[in-house]
């Protein structure tokens, strides 16, 4: 069996494009790496919703933070990732909470997981929770 050597010179534009928009898990540094063909196109087909589709940028921020939240993923950075970028786009500290709320159907660990990011993503926009049911 003959080794091929990798080609680093594959031009990555979706790879690029996601570093620039703060949309990377560094966990697929590797995976470029090793084949930047496969992850174009990875990239590519992950965007399609992104780019399409009826709903707001808020609302498919605030799903991946659930997505991200989940009992089965539990993954803080792409939480946090999604958390900031909801929170960017408008949606408000209770919407995100409401959001880490309803994936509790799948577990209270969401909760574990992502209730202590949004405290710290609220204080980071020097918000202060308001009480349930304040205006």
């Amino acid at each position: 069996m003959t080794h091929t050597p990798i080609d680093r010179k594959v031009a990555t534009p979706n790879c690029d494009d996601h570093i620039a928009r703060g949309d990377w898990n560094p966990l697929w540094d590797q995976l470029r790496e090793l084949d930047p063909e496969f992850m174009e196109a990875y990239l590519a087909f992950r965007s399609v919703p992104h780019r399409n589709g009826p709903l707001p940028a808020k609302f498919k921020e605030l799903v991946l933070v659930a997505i991200n939240a989940a009992t089965t993923h539990l993954y803080a950075p792409g939480v946090r990732r999604h958390m900031k970028n909801a929170l960017r786009l408008g949606a408000t500290p209770e919407e995100v909470l409401e959001v880490i709320q309803l994936t509790t159907v799948m577990g209270i660990h969401a909760c574990n997981l992502a209730v202590p990011i949004l405290c710290e993503e609220m204080q980071a926009m020097h918000a202060t929770p308001k009480p349930p049911g304040a205006a």
